[in-house]
């Protein structure tokens, strides 16, 4: 899985690292049980602090996405759960934001739907491909 980082974006790095693992788990481009890099290793072909890629792991640790083992590293979930009603309270709080942005910059419901369906059909094409 490649992952690009954007050292000029105003998202911090930890960010980005863990939106594109997340991305990666969701296409299918990280499988489940899948070790990632260690933290030494992808900070350095990423050329970020180590200490960014720590807190990006953590971050995936504590929202459920990867577990971290002593003698394995980090590694991808093997079971996440599926979206149950808490989950898509949080998923509302950080989706309103979106839509009222949109809406601020007169993007039409159905252009705003489209992008979504877009975005959902290239996310889970891109894992069938590798």
């Amino acid at each position: 899985m490649m992952i690009k980082i954007n050292l000029q974006s105003d998202v911090p790095l930890y960010t980005q690292l863990s939106n594109q693992i997340i991305e990666g788990i969701a296409s299918g481009a990280l499988a489940p049980g899948e070790a990632l890099p260690s933290v030494r290793s992808l900070s350095s072909d990423l050329g970020i602090n180590m200490h960014t890629v720590n807190k990006a792991y953590s971050a995936l640790k504590q929202d459920g996405y990867v577990e971290i083992h002593r003698q394995k590293g980090v590694v991808v979930q093997l079971g996440l759960p599926n979206a149950d009603e808490a989950y898509y309270r949080q998923l509302e709080e950080k989706v309103r934001p979106l839509i009222s942005e949109s809406i601020c910059h007169n993007v039409s419901e159905d252009a705003l739907v489209e992008l979504c369906r877009s975005i959902f059909k290239q996310i889970r094409s891109t894992g069938k491909a590798t």
